[in-house]
């Protein structure tokens, strides 16, 4: 019977009536500043307003596996009228949370600015300790500061498990002090080979570091260009030709800058079609619960309220599971919460409510995205639909006495079956 079973399942699952069970799914955030935060005095509850004894443990609990931290340069040398408070972490500070990742068996990605401040498609700014290097210099500094770095963190135990090598890089990065968003360094900087070359050098030799120190972590490298496939198609097939050697494509999506989850889509078919070799993570996105985003540039789909993030973080984990080659899925900066705090932000779109510390639905949702049960054809199981039963089409039905059928995520086998 045993054997019967076996073969049973074997032959759905290669069948293409269920999607193969792929390797790991990664569902997390960048929870970055959650010692800020902790240390304000915040107050964080489960969804039913139970107190919440340690942030990590419950977001694991809940069903995420992965988290990013985000490492300056020098943060302290960054005076610029922009200057963020937020905009914090050092690779030494960053190290008790990394090891609080670590110890609850959640994989850790590292972010890489390589700036004092933001860097972003706006700013990629030169560290003022590197601010006078020739390129030359800078490929140096990079290498060492990446080597230095991780090894850092593997003396320490918490050798990371991916690595970002720049953080939306579509622009270059390193910028000097004459390159701003008007300037020629960005108004040119995809039809420039000198640009282009400039980059590839940068990326060859930070990678490099990460090679020799951290052999078995993956490589991502990190654009926001899903709204303009074109250009960012372009930039990976630039990686490519200058033999720049990574493992995932790590993209920014957020629908008030993007547009319509259609936009999403459209790009990762684009590279699931043109570069088969590579996972895709989307290493940012989110949506707020409440507020509009500051900045908000394109019309949006959802409402702004608990039940339009909810929606959105739906119909984004349903679209993504679709996609074999998406292997990650990380909501930016989920932790934030004012509550029982003098603190503010200004982007508010977190995962938990700042108004009262609760833990908002969403999460529970994009956490679904880790399970490699969580998808059926176009449903996404979750844990407020673990009460609904589905036959392999995806279609609801009334619980079966034989057979299989899908209920809370899990595939299940009806008694009696007989061999």
């Amino acid at each position: 019977m045993k054997r019967y079973i076996f073969s049973l399942l074997a032959g759905i699952l290669f069948s293409g009536v269920l999607p193969a069970l792929s390797a790991t799914r990664y569902a997390g955030g960048d929870i970055s500043l959650l010692p800020h935060y902790e240390e304000a005095g915040a107050g964080y509850f489960d969804h039913d307003g139970t107190p919440v004894s340690d942030v990590i443990t419950f977001l694991n609990d809940e069903g995420m596996n992965a988290m990013r931290v985000r490492v300056f340069v020098n943060p302290e040398n960054y005076k610029g009228s922009d200057a963020d408070p937020n905009a914090c972490q050092t690779i030494r500070s960053v190290i008790p949370l990394c090891k609080r990742i670590k110890d609850a068996g959640m994989a850790l990605m590292i972010d890489f600015h390589y700036s004092d401040t933001w860097a972003d498609p706006g700013q990629q700014y030169t560290p003022k300790d590197w601010a006078s290097l020739s390129d030359e210099e800078l490929c140096r500094a990079i290498y060492d500061y990446t080597r230095e770095s991780l090894i850092t963190l593997k003396e320490e135990g918490v050798t990371p498990d991916f690595i970002q090598t720049g953080n939306e890089i579509s622009f270059g990065m390193l910028w000097g002090p004459e390159d701003t968003p008007e300037s020629d360094q960005k108004k040119t900087f995809l039809g420039s080979d000198a640009n282009w070359d400039r980059l590839g050098a940068l990326l060859r030799h930070a990678i490099k570091a990460c090679r020799e120190v951290a052999p078995d972590a993956r490589i991502v490298l990190h654009t926001e260009r899903t709204a303009d496939i074109p250009v960012q198609d372009n930039f990976y097939k630039r990686m490519e030709e200058m033999a720049v050697d990574y493992d995932i494509i790590g993209l920014s999506y957020y629908p008030y800058f993007h547009g319509p989850l259609s936009s999403l889509e459209k790009a990762v078919a684009s590279l699931e079609t043109n570069f088969p070799d590579k996972k895709i993570m989307v290493v940012e996105t989110g949506y707020s619960y409440k507020w509009e985003v500051p900045g908000t540039s394109v019309p949006v789909e959802y409402p702004y309220s608990e039940e339009g993030q909810d929606q959105f973080a739906h119909d984004l984990v349903r679209m993504l599971l679709a996609h074999p080659k998406v292997n990650g899925l990380f909501w930016w900066w989920l932790e934030y919460n004012a509550y029982q705090t003098t603190l503010s932000g200004w982007y508010n779109a977190p995962l938990f409510d700042s108004t009262t510390g609760r833990a908002l639905v969403a999460l529970k949702t994009i956490c679904a995205f880790a399970s490699v049960e969580g998808g059926v054809g176009n449903i996404v199981i979750s844990e407020r639909d673990e009460s609904v039963c589905y036959d392999l089409q995806g279609r609801k039905v009334a619980e079966p006495s034989q057979g299989l059928y899908i209920k809370a995520g899990k595939l299940r086998l009806a008694s009696p079956v007989r061999p």
